[in-house]
Order: structure tokens, then C-alpha cells, then sequence
């Protein structure tokens, strides 16, 4: 039985705004020669508070790609 990629989900840490539109930019423009299409992207900023304060504060990148047949 022939066994093939048809999609993945991976999701990464960055520190800055940018990055994670850089990243999402990145996906999209490597789609064809990736072999793939990019059909969800997005990123989400989440904090971590000790006694009401923020202490850190991070963003969470998600790239769903489909792979070409």
C-alpha cells in the first residue's frame, strides 16, 4: 500500500509580530515550488501573568498546507 502526505499542521513560537507574519509570508510565497497550498494561516498573541503583571508575552504561528496529488 502506497502511502502519501495530504496535509499537515505546524505550529511555532516567535517572539514578535513580525515574525509570525514573516513566517505566514514565507508559506505563501514557497507554495509551488513546495508542492504544496497553503489553506489556513494564522498567528495569535499569548501572555503569561504573574499577580495581574505581564511577565512574558509570546505569538503562536498555524500553517495548515494541503499537498498537491
Amino acid at each position: 500500500m502506497a502511502m502519501q502526505k495530504l496535509k499537515t499542521t505546524d505550529t511555532y513560537r516567535v517572539d514578535t509580530e513580525e515574525e509570525a507574519m514573516g513566517m505566514i509570508e514565507d508559506a505563501k510565497d514557497q507554495q509551488i515550488s513546495g508542492g504544496y497550498t497553503l489553506t489556513k494561516s494564522s498567528y495569535t498573541l499569548k501572555t503569561k501573568k504573574s499577580k495581574g503583571e505581564i511577565v512574558d508575552q509570546w505569538f503562536i504561528v498555524s500553517t495548515e498546507k494541503t499537498f498537491d496529488n
